[in-house]
């Protein structure tokens, strides 16, 4: 069965599995998160849920998102998410989904947005190789070097490895297992580490591959 929720990355720590193996994991808060609008085959096309995470003060809501929030019966939420679910018919507007949707041995998939890091050159975005430090180099030791190839094509080709923005971006780890839950506190505890600072909003979900290779 699918599961999906919003949570925030708490940071990473060490755990003790059952032979003693100490297993570096990620510290996520899931939720709570609140059942803000449900989509229906009959009325939109398809079926999901649309949850809402972290409270939000009133005076930072404006009225069309505050009637959206009434309508259900939920808090203000800062994020909202929609997730094709398989059980849709469980849940109404105004529920709450807790951690306890995920079990110890779950494989998920978490998304999120990456450290940006600005501006840089080649070799730190790519990994790329300096020329040699001495005899002619000059101050083109840490540049790209040619371009393209001269009148024929007489332009850069796609792909190009070039200086610009790093990081920043949506990136998802897959098949990543949960190994610890805590229910009472809302958290789990991801094997591995996910993308984003710590504090960072992130998307937790049932690992596809996973779940198609148990049925």
């Amino acid at each position: 069965m699918l599961k999906a929720m919003l949570g925030k990355k708490l940071g990473m720590t060490q755990l003790f599995d059952e032979s003693g193996a100490v297993v570096a994991v990620t510290v996520l808060e899931v939720g709570p998160c609140a059942v803000v609008q449900r989509k229906t085959r009959s009325k939109d096309g398809y079926d999901a849920l649309q949850f809402g995470f972290e409270n939000l003060k009133p005076s930072k809501v404006n009225k069309p998102m505050m009637g959206h929030f009434k309508k259900a019966g939920s808090a203000f939420k800062r994020y909202l998410k929609e997730f094709k679910l398989d059980n849709c018919d469980a849940y109404k507007p105004g529920d709450v989904v807790k951690a306890d949707v995920f079990e110890v041995g779950d494989f998920v998939d978490v998304s999120g947005t990456g450290k940006g890091k600005g501006f840089a050159g080649t070799i730190k975005r790519y990994g790329g190789h300096q020329l040699k430090g001495s005899h002619g180099t000059g101050p083109v030791r840490r540049h790209a070097g040619s371009m393209s190839g001269a009148s024929d094509p007489s332009r850069i080709l796609k792909g190009k490895k070039m200086p610009g923005r790093m990081g920043g971006k949506g990136v998802t780890v897959q098949n990543l297992q949960l190994v610890k839950v805590d229910v009472e506190n809302n958290l789990v505890a991801v094997r591995g580490a996910i993308p984003g600072p710590n504090g960072g909003v992130v998307v937790i979900k049932s690992s596809v591959k996973k779940v198609k290779s148990e049925e």
